[in-house]
């Protein structure tokens, strides 16, 4: 807890910035002057997808609206190219990053990223008639193996050893690698673990997936892409995390859509 008060504390303290520095305009002006901020999402499941009246909804969805309130700018939402992110970023198509955004070492010259808030991993998922036959790291071989373009789970496959010898196959989006691997065109996905588990199992359109839980991917952490100028935005961002954390709110949301074992502020 002193850990959280002492972010808390220093946060709030960046809110009260100005964000102008010799009298020249900030990223953050050019948001405040058009009083929106564009999140840059696809749908994924539970972060933003929408429910069954057609809204979109999420922990994503809820976390960028409260934040925005705090911020004093509506929140609008854009979907993209998952693959073109960093791109749809830099041109200004949208304003943040905000979709289960993993941190990656490699984007942090061209990006930056807000305090981290969920801690998460990528799993391997199969049809549970495939248990026995893929039951460990070095049964994968001599297979195809999905994942969406450009994301976490891509470099999980091109990172290991094993996963890497096998033909990759990319998907446009998370929740395309499920259905591929439903369908039977490709038996192994490697996916986000939030969207695994909130998405396969008994009761969902997925009930014959699985999660090969012998199989241990490199952790990782969700945060905000913001553009790399963009160091007032980055501080408001999080002190309003910081707020959201000190009340309580950010964990609520987070127990709301099932995340409490990865909620990063335990």
């Amino acid at each position: 807890m002193k850990k959280v008060a002492a972010l808390f504390m220093a946060a709030v303290m960046a809110l009260g910035l100005t964000g102008c520095a010799g009298g020249n305009k900030t990223d953050w002006d050019y948001i405040q002057d058009k009083g929106t901020l564009v999140a840059g999402i696809t749908y994924y499941e539970p972060m933003n997808y929408l429910d069954e009246n057609g809204e979109l909804t999420g922990f994503e969805t809820e976390f960028t609206k409260e934040v925005c309130k705090k911020l004093g700018v509506k929140a609008e939402f854009q979907v993209i190219d998952w693959n073109q992110k960093i791109t749809e970023l830099q041109s200004k198509t949208i304003d943040v990053i905000w979709n289960g955004m993993t941190v990656k070492e490699e984007f942090k010259e061209q990006i930056n990223f807000s305090t981290p808030y969920i801690r998460n991993k990528q799993v391997v998922v199969i049809k549970t008639d495939n248990a026995e036959k893929y039951a460990d790291l070095a049964s994968i071989t001599g297979v195809t193996i999905a994942a969406e373009n450009g994301s976490a789970g891509q470099t999980a496959i091109e990172t290991n050893e094993t996963l890497k010898t096998n033909e990759y196959v990319p998907c446009s989006a998370q929740k395309d690698v499920l259905m591929e691997i439903k369908a039977g065109t490709t038996e192994i996905g490697v996916i986000d673990y939030v969207m695994a588990k909130a998405s396969i199992g008994e009761g969902t359109d997925y009930a014959d997936l699985m999660i090969v839980e012998s199989i241990e991917l490199t952790p990782e952490e969700y945060a905000i892409g913001i553009r790399l100028e963009d160091k007032v935005l980055q501080e408001k961002i999080n002190a309003a995390i910081a707020e959201m954390v000190e009340d309580g709110t950010l964990k609520a949301l987070a127990e709301k859509y099932d995340l409490a074992d990865v909620y990063a502020f335990q």
